[in-house]
């Protein structure tokens, strides 16, 4: 489920649609959460089903650490890519804002990120990387937690719109890792590795 205080807009004739904040969304608040309306497909249950279907899912979807890809409801399929993201995936099923989203800016996350399929070349962005990748995930793990570390240790100061979609023993996780008392879990961990 994507945050209530977000909207879909045209953005442009090459990028088409994007998610919008409709107000600002403070660093730290959780953006996007999957939630029991959310599905998810086997690669087998994608291969059985009419062509017309297969190219909505490989359109609309990411893949999660299993390999399964996730359609999201509602307008949260339609949040664009960025090299400079303000939202980030974290290890727990759900995306946070690394830093402040104004009103009317655009909810954005990176895809390499979301296990890609094939690489590919976005819209052009001052950036020094040009093209997404497969293997994104594995290679900038490291710099991606970084970024997430902040943000993450602000989600139970931070009023959260999603809460009822967090289940109440991952909320006690989320508190246990804000207090020191457990590791945060690595982007990494959502990387599907299609060759184990």
């Amino acid at each position: 489920m994507i945050h209530p205080d977000t909207e879909l807009q045209f953005i442009n004739d090459e990028i088409g649609y994007g998610v919008v904040a409709k107000k600002l969304i403070k660093k730290g608040t959780i953006t996007w959460a999957m939630d029991q309306l959310d599905r998810e497909f086997t690669p087998a249950q994608i291969q059985a089903m009419d062509e017309v279907y297969r190219d909505v899912i490989m359109t609309y979807t990411f893949r999660n650490r299993r390999g399964n890809h996730i359609f999201c409801w509602d307008h949260g399929r339609y949040v664009n890519h960025s090299f400079k993201p303000n939202c980030m995936a974290t290890a727990y099923n759900f995306e946070i804002a690394i830093r402040d989203i104004k009103a009317g800016e655009q909810l954005t996350n990176d895809y390499g990120f979301l296990n890609i399929i094939e690489s590919f070349r976005p819209y052009p962005e001052k950036s020094r990387r040009k093209v997404v990748h497969p293997h994104d995930l594995v290679n900038f793990a490291e710099e991606w937690d970084r970024k997430i570390q902040p943000a993450f240790m602000k989600i139970t100061k931070t009023e959260q719109a999603l809460l009822e979609v967090i289940s109440a023993e991952l909320w006690a996780k989320i508190e246990r890792i804000v207090s020191g008392q457990e590791a945060i879990g690595s982007i990494q961990n959502n990387y599907f590795n299609p060759s184990v």
